[in-house]
């Protein structure tokens, strides 16, 4: 893979002062990105929970409750 250098010639760049300063109200060059950057992947992963760690998750809560709800009726009676 070749790499490219995103940054611009300065020497080549419109609106630079020798130096490669930005003279007052010039907008400087935007940034360009690098080729090799961003996701390799187009594929959209899948959205929201799936149904096995949900379903563990609501089980143990439900027994977590129950357990509580069973603590306080003996501290109760």
């Amino acid at each position: 893979m070749t790499h490219i250098n995103p940054d611009p010639d300065p020497d080549r760049t419109t609106g630079l002062e020798p130096g490669g300063g930005v003279p007052p109200g010039e907008t400087p060059p935007a940034e360009s990105s690098m080729p090799e950057a961003g996701p390799q992947e187009t594929h959209n992963p899948p959205k929201g929970w799936a149904k096995g760690p949900l379903t563990v998750i609501l089980v143990l809560a439900v027994l977590v409750a129950a357990f509580f709800l069973a603590y306080a009726l003996v501290l109760i009676l």
